[in-house]
């Protein structure tokens, strides 16, 4: 398909303002970053699409509001979901996803697998393989050692604390990406180009190559 238009933060600010009170002050450019990495790398029109460990399923409702998807459910482990939102939510224990075989066209983890247990990511994958005819979009983190690592628990403090969510997390290197991709019957098939989400100072302290975008297809 053609390439997607870059989201814009203003519209995207829309969009997160109707279900958290924080962005009507905040415009949220880390998340238009996000989004514009997963465009980048998106494959097609999607008739549905599961996002999984969703959190309060904000990125779920504009994933579903900006992207060319018909309908868009999104689920987690603890329901911290906002009321508010159009999209479906559902809770689930972490390991069986209460739905058949091949009942979504796609899935996004988005900033979630570096917070499950290493021995417990190749069965979410496989379980996502499951429940998945097409991609898997995937926005996280790659870390080059111990440095990187405490980069990135900074920044998921930041991050997950005002919002209830995850801080203990353990982080992939590149080469564990394509071996957690290999064991669960995916292959990565695009990486998204660096983006910036950080300037200035907060770029030097957390560069951005800390960010990476994927889409991983079925083997």
């Amino acid at each position: 398909m053609s390439a997607l238009n870059a989201v814009d933060p203003l519209d995207l600010q829309k969009v997160l303002s109707r279900h958290l009170p924080l962005y009507r002050n905040k415009v949220p450019v880390y998340q238009a970053h996000m989004l514009d990495s997963l465009r980048e790398v998106w494959s097609d029109r999607h008739e549905s699409l599961l996002d999984i460990g969703g959190g309060t399923g904000v990125i779920a409702e504009a994933i579903a509001t900006l992207f060319p998807v018909e309908h868009v459910r999104t689920i987690d482990l603890v329901d911290r979901f906002c009321t508010t939102l159009s999209v479906e939510t559902a809770q689930y224990d972490g390991r069986t996803m209460p739905f058949a075989t091949g009942s979504f066209a796609a899935a996004t983890l988005n900033n979630v697998l570096h917070h499950v247990p290493a021995t417990e990511r190749a069965g979410l994958l496989s379980e996502i393989r499951r429940v998945v005819k097409g991609p898997l979009y995937i926005k996280d983190h790659a870390s080059t050692g111990w440095i990187d690592d405490a980069r990135l628990t900074a920044l998921d403090a930041i991050g997950n604390i005002p919002f209830g969510g995850m801080i203990k997390a353990q982080y992939l290197s590149p080469r564990e990406w394509s071996e957690l991709a290999s064991a669960s019957g995916w292959r990565i098939v695009r990486t998204a180009a660096p983006r910036r989400y950080r300037t200035g100072v907060m770029a030097a302290l957390f560069p951005n190559r800390l960010e990476i975008t994927l889409r991983l297809d079925p083997v």
